[in-house]
């Protein structure tokens, strides 16, 4: 599937070495104002720009967006027309022949050896459809969609929380600089945290808004691991530590009890893994952390599944 969401609806086409990279977003409503300067911020902060342990060039990876169709201008303002928005992004800054190596070699933790299998095809190319080149598409739309859910009072703010072992801030760029260094790689934790979202967003049984946000976080690539509220740690925890009688709705639950949301900020937390490709192995630009990335990756996937849900 390319599509994610009814009512919000987006589709994601290209690969990361073909023309463009882009999309199709289906449920703007008409007269929504387009902030092109947040748009452009959140696709700086995807690039790595500015970030330690990137050996990406922050200048060449521009994204420049092309409007499509569903936009009209008018009076300096970007604004949606009530039908399906369409963009793309040229990759311009390329390098196919970091690939050529590879005609023969099925990288381990990548989905070459998958989609040969499934398919009986594959583009090397850094990976093709499968790349995280494809999220700058997602970027666009969620930032679109967090536009919208601003003007309800719902605001979605992620960060990088732990690199490896380390939860001070203050030594992440040191420890993924180090790494960087050493041409190796390392997990992270997003946090990511809702506020303003209002009681009774989520449908059960199968549409309940946890599932619906894990859905949504674990299709980005690299992401291994998704727990809300009290997560994983809850299995240390007594249950009299933390419920109580007086208390409701629930302080402990992340902000979703019953898979639906009860008034408080939701939060969760997703993991990444270490990237597969690493500068010791292979030639070309990694990430010693693709997690730093993955941050506005995250809200934006946020956005496009509470967008789908609350219009």
């Amino acid at each position: 599937m390319n599509s994610i969401g009814t009512r919000f609806r987006f589709t994601s086409f290209g690969e990361s070495h073909g023309t463009a990279i882009g999309g199709i977003i289906d449920g703007v409503p008409a007269r929504t104002i387009i902030d092109r300067e947040y748009i452009k911020s959140q696709l700086s902060r995807r690039s790595g720009n500015g970030a330690a342990g990137t050996s990406r060039r922050a200048a060449a990876e521009k994204d420049e967006l092309e409007w499509l169709g569903g936009v009209i201008e008018k009076d300096g303002l970007l604004i949606a027309l009530g039908s399906p928005i369409a963009f793309a992004i040229r990759n311009t800054d390329a390098r196919s022949e970091d690939y050529d190596d590879m005609q023969d070699i099925l990288r381990p933790g990548h989905a070459d050896y998958t989609y040969e299998q499934k398919y009986g095809i594959r583009d090397i190319r850094g990976g093709g459809r499968a790349s995280a080149r494809e999220t700058a598409a997602r970027v666009v739309a969620g930032s679109i969609a967090q536009q919208i859910l601003k003007e309800k009072g719902v605001e979605i703010k992620a960060e990088l929380s732990q690199v490896g072992n380390e939860k001070d801030p203050k030594r992440f760029d040191d420890i993924i600089t180090q790494t960087l260094a050493a041409k190796d790689s390392i997990g992270g934790i997003v946090s990511c945290t809702i506020t303003g979202i209002p009681v009774g967003v989520g449908e059960p049984i199968f549409d309940k808004l946890q599932a619906r946000l894990a859905y949504a976080v674990m299709s980005i690539n690299g992401c291994k691991g998704f727990e809300y509220g009290t997560g994983f740690e809850g299995v240390n925890i007594k249950g009299s530590d933390i419920y109580h009688i007086d208390e409701i709705p629930c302080p402990a639950s992340g902000g979703i009890e019953g898979g639906i949301s009860n008034g408080l900020p939701v939060s969760f937390r997703c993991v990444f893994k270490p990237t597969a490709t690493i500068a010791a192995l292979y030639k070309g630009r990694h990430d010693a952390c693709i997690a730093i990335r993955a941050v506005p990756v995250v809200e934006a996937m946020t956005a496009i599944t509470l967008s789908d849900l609350v219009l």
